[in-house]
């Protein structure tokens, strides 16, 4: 997840974003989630959790087949300095 958090970092410092989601389908859903709980506790610790949305998607294969998919975004923002 280092990788995913680098870019977490980067967009919330170099491209001066003041949210960033962070999106997952399947078995990455739990890389999204320790990606956002590193960026949180260890990096940008004035990052706030905004909004967590779950669902599903229908995902179709190679083979024709469609198959059901959980999905997650988690939204991180900065708190407004004052």
């Amino acid at each position: 997840p280092m990788s995913y958090v680098l870019a977490v970092v980067t967009q919330f410092n170099a491209a001066g974003s003041d949210e960033v989601v962070i999106k997952a389908r399947g078995r990455s859903i739990s890389t999204a989630v320790d990606t956002a709980e590193i960026v949180r506790n260890r990096f940008v610790t004035d990052a706030i959790l905004k909004e967590i949305k779950i669902g599903t998607e229908s995902v179709t294969n190679e083979e024709g087949r469609t198959s059901n998919v959980s999905s997650i975004e988690i939204s991180l923002t900065k708190k407004k300095s004052k």
